[in-house]
């Protein structure tokens, strides 16, 4: 199998079901986030990190996955002329995001209480999170665009709200297991 098709060539892509649209179209731009956002979390776990997290990190990967699927699905060819939907996988449940909410409750238990917002960084695989959580927003406002215009299932929305605050918590968390530097956003009082 080629890996270029040239179908692209002049600036359409297929969505799943066939119909091409633009390159540039919403649609596109958001899974196309979804799918860096994947990238940055895989980075994310090439680090030298607990197991846990990495093993999670391949669990919310995977979801991405499912999200970005249902993203790039023509809404109006998502059910086959047999009453089948044309995705033959396994959507977003609601289990799904409160896994993520669980998983944060546990890290939060060992984490000192916020009183004031953190300055991103302190150490590389912290920085790395909060990258992620950056393309993770971004993300879920181009969803939540293309939601507006033609809705999808609001389970994968919900997941990506949940997904960036996850990766602030284990941002925090990985501060706290490296003891690497919190640095609080105190604002300076003007002179």
């Amino acid at each position: 199998m080629k890996i270029y098709t040239k179908t692209g060539d002049k600036g359409t892509t297929a969505l799943f079901g066939g119909t091409r649209v633009p390159k540039h179209h919403i649609r596109i731009d958001s899974y196309g986030t979804v799918d860096e956002l994947n990238s940055h979390l895989g980075l994310i776990r090439d680090q030298d990190i607990n197991n846990h997290y990495k093993d999670v990190l391949i669990d919310i990967q995977d979801k991405l996955f499912t999200v970005g699927a249902i993203l790039a699905t023509d809404p109006e060819k998502a059910i086959l002329k047999s009453g089948k939907e044309r995705l033959n996988i396994p959507k977003i449940s609601e289990e799904d995001i409160n896994q993520l909410e669980k998983e944060m409750d546990i890290m939060n238990e060992t984490l000192p209480p916020m009183t004031h917002f953190v300055l991103p960084g302190g150490h590389q695989t912290v920085s790395f999170c909060h990258i992620a959580r950056c393309v993770c927003r971004r993300a879920e406002r181009l969803a939540s665009a293309l939601n507006d215009l033609e809705p999808f299932q609001p389970e994968s929305l919900m997941y990506l709200n949940r997904l960036s605050d996850y990766l602030f918590v284990l941002a925090r968390k990985l501060s706290y297991d490296l003891q690497a530097d919190e640095v609080k956003w105190i604002p300076k009082k003007e002179s």
